[in-house]
């Protein structure tokens, strides 16, 4: 059964009604790169959106935690996070988004998150990032993975509809502002995100999208973004929110980062990357961030997954954009 240390005080119903050791089975299922039915995700997208429904826009979320950035469908190297940060609900994990595309297993990466979410919903917190899109899944990867491994879009389908019930930000600790790419010129507080309705499909522009898609660069100011939404933004931009917001550090994901993490504008913003060897060929090692009980933070470094736990994982590469 459910441990009760796990549990939420207010227990959703449908763990009264779920098979407890049916998720648990799709959870090792997953956890061994295995897809489940078809039927089964169904309902457990049915269970995802009921808890993700009761989350707020911005998650108020307790350290010790650790941070993950973009996962992009490594999931042998999701499994290595895992081997290298704990296991979930030992450990309790908080993932920026872009968990689907470009990776060979956004199916079985993005559904084993999500079961993890719906077995252990105060243990793991999910982030939406730019990736987290009907229009763009159907560009790199995830549209295409779903329909080959299913022989149908329905798949494809539920799982949009939970990218629409993400939250878009988190706050560890009332300190450490999280988000998947970065700030917006429409965004002056944390209180003006908590009013933005997220429940939909990424708008081209806007708050929302800006969220997802920006970046920090070493310019003053804004500047329109090269990837074609969203913006840059500068280190002034950077010790005006974070003053404005009593936060004393952005930590967002987003960008490669060659060396798995790197600090901008007098340690203000962090950017963490957990995808070794992106796109199976860029070299670069990755990184977690643990948080500890006094928000002491701790990078772990870690490498892709060895080659021969990878199985037989195809060849299909995905169009190229800016990382």
């Amino acid at each position: 059964l459910l441990s009760s240390s796990y549990l939420p005080q207010n227990t959703p119903t449908y763990f009264h009604k779920m098979s407890i050791s049916d998720l648990d089975k799709w959870i090792e299922q997953l956890k061994g790169c295995q897809i489940i039915k078809e039927s089964e995700v169904k309902e457990l997208c049915n269970k995802a959106k009921e808890i993700l429904n009761e989350e707020p826009n911005v998650m108020q979320v307790e350290a010790p935690v650790t941070v993950c950035g973009d996962i992009h469908g490594q999931f042998h190297d999701l499994v290595e996070l895992f081997r290298v940060g704990g296991e979930c609900p030992d450990t309790n994990y908080l993932f920026l988004g872009d968990f689907v595309d470009r990776g060979f297993n956004s199916v079985e990466s993005f559904l084993l998150l999500l079961a993890l979410k719906v077995r252990y919903p105060d243990r793991i917190t999910l982030i939406r990032g730019n990736h987290e899109s009907r229009q763009i899944t159907q560009v790199y990867g995830f549209y295409d993975e779903c329909l080959r491994k299913y022989g149908s879009l329905n798949v494809w389908k539920y799982c949009t509809e939970i990218f629409d019930y993400l939250c878009l930000a988190a706050v560890i600790e009332n300190k450490i502002f999280c988000v998947h790419g970065g700030l917006s010129p429409s965004i002056n507080t944390i209180d003006d995100l908590r009013a933005l309705d997220r429940k939909q499909e990424v708008p081209h522009d806007g708050a929302m999208c800006d969220l997802m898609w920006s970046d920090p660069d070493d310019i003053d100011g804004w500047s329109l973004s090269p990837r074609g939404a969203g913006y840059v933004f500068g280190g002034d931009i950077v010790t005006h929110f974070n003053k404005t917001n009593s936060i004393e550090l952005i930590l967002r994901a987003h960008q490669l980062v060659m060396e798995g993490y790197k600090s901008v504008f007098n340690d203000q913003l962090v950017t963490v990357w957990s995808a070794p060897n992106y796109c199976y060929r860029c070299g670069n090692v990755a990184a977690i961030l643990e948080f500890d009980e006094n928000l002491n933070k701790y990078y772990k470094i870690f490498e892709a997954a060895p080659q021969e736990s990878r199985g037989n994982s195809g060849k299909k590469t995905v169009p190229d954009y800016f990382l």
